[in-house]
């Protein structure tokens, strides 16, 4: 069973891209609070933070052309409502 991600056996689940976003809105915010300290190890660790940033921005595009995909060879997803999934081996 899936902990976060929508799943037969998880249907109030959610889609990656979802948890995603959120998670990117989550390191924005804590970014902005070190973004004017001048202090190396912050500069450091808002660099870093840029490229989580980058990379998480990358991942939702991702997912969300995995889910465009599916949408269009396999219509709607039917897990939020418990139903099998649409790739995979149940």
């Amino acid at each position: 069973m899936t902990r976060f991600l929508v799943s037969e056996e998880n249907p109030g689940g959610y889609k990656l891209e979802d948890i995603l976003v959120v998670l990117r809105a989550d390191v924005l915010k804590r970014c902005a609070k070190v973004a004017t300290d001048d202090r190396p190890e912050a500069q450091h660790v808002v660099a870093n933070n840029m490229e989580v940033l980058r990379c998480l921005t990358q991942a939702i595009e991702l997912a969300r052309d995995s889910t465009r995909t599916l949408d269009k060879a396999f219509g709607p997803t039917k897990a939020f409502e418990g139903g099998p999934p649409r790739v995979g081996v149940a």
